[in-house]
């Protein structure tokens, strides 16, 4: 079993570790939402809303999310980046079941052709990359930071975050301004699986070598560790803030797909893994990456749900976004025509509020 394989088969288990985290996350963040307004019902005072780290799924969500990234991390180290970051695919699979069980999301035909065309995509992304998993030394991985083209491939993320992050800050676009978010969110945070491999390939160079883990103990080492640090968390930063803002049904596939698309081109400029690429090969890849951009847009949300405000349910409850008077809307939509009964099937998520009160 080659070295490749071992490290797509430990990256497969993280990517599920890291999905069923992050639908434990959104779960989190509804329930937080759900409880503002309910403690909000019958009242003039309105209640601050409770941190998110008090609610158990949140909680756990995080347990699961790191240890996916863990074993993550411990994949850089056995197979190219580009392979491994294509297999982010089976995010997409797992996504549809925890949506369904966990988020009680309804799953309708349209997404699952959308994801169909995002797996078939990746399909051919695995199977057409890079199967190479080389060791570099410390003094290759520095040269490849100061390489010209790298230089120039940076310059030009800047360049795609400052224009996303522009979009977004405007509002305009039902799809656009996630999908803005996504991009900037999977620019930044990409770097992270870079500088993971990084670190990865430099701990299996040190249990290789005869120097040992000493080999560790270098000034490289310990800037691509603060690196690592600072663009992870920023990805979960903006994961978090992403998912109490937009639909996770979503929201996470845009997410992953930015992120997979941003490490398979670092990955392509820094190690230079497109030397092994030839004509059928590239032609390939590239039919795989279309394959994933039809997923994307057939991934937008139907227009008779978002123009009521919300999204439904499996079970056929109306869920709304957003709102524009907290007080207005609870008596509204809790308080029915006879004043006597109770609505049971309408479930406020209150994005905006949640966003002033966190």
């Amino acid at each position: 079993m080659g070295d490749w394989v071992i490290g797509a088969l430990i990256n497969l288990l993280g990517n599920i570790f890291i999905n069923f985290g992050t639908n434990l996350l959104k779960l989190g963040h509804d329930e937080r939402n759900k409880h503002f307004v309910l403690s909000n019902l019958g009242t003039n005072v309105r209640a601050r809303m409770k941190p998110i780290i008090y609610f158990q799924a949140w909680r756990t969500g995080i347990l699961f999310f790191a240890t996916g990234n863990c074993l993550n991390f411990i994949s850089f180290g056995y197979a190219a980046q580009s392979l491994l970051a294509a297999l982010g695919s089976i995010q997409f699979i797992s996504n549809i079941g925890f949506a369904y069980f966990i988020l009680n999301k309804r799953v309708t035909i349209k997404l699952l052709l959308a994801t169909a065309f995002v797996v078939v995509g990746n399909i051919f992304l695995v199977a057409f990359g890079n199967h190479q998993s080389p060791v570099y030394t410390a003094e290759q991985l520095g040269e490849n930071y100061t390489n010209v083209i790298f230089l120039l491939y940076c310059l030009t993320l800047v360049l795609v975050v400052a224009l996303h992050h522009s979009i977004y800050n405007r509002g305009e676009g039902k799809m656009l301004v996630p999908f803005s978010y996504a991009v900037v969110s999977g620019a930044i945070g990409s770097c992270s699986v870079l500088f993971a491999k990084s670190l990865s390939n430099m701990l299996r160079l040190s249990m290789s070598s005869s120097g040992g883990y000493s080999t560790l103990h270098t000034g490289f080492t310990y800037s691509m560790l603060l690196m690592f640090l600072s663009t992870g968390g920023f990805w979960m930063a903006r994961l978090n803030e992403g998912l109490s803002r937009f639909d996770a049904i979503l929201i996470v596939p845009m997410f992953q797909i930015a992120w997979t698309f941003f490490s398979i081109c670092t990955g392509f400029v820094y190690f230079e893994e497109y030397k092994v690429f030839d004509a059928l090969r590239t032609m390939m890849f590239i039919l795989g990456m279309v394959s994933v951009f039809v997923g994307i847009y057939l991934l937008a949300p139907d227009d008779d749900v978002t123009s009521k405000g919300g999204e439904v349910l499996k079970d056929g409850s109306l869920v709304l976004s957003r709102t524009s008077n907290l007080s207005q809307d609870v008596e509204r939509l809790f308080m029915p025509s006879d004043q006597n009964s109770q609505i049971n099937d309408i479930e406020i998520i209150w994005t905006s509020y949640a966003d002033e009160n966190c």
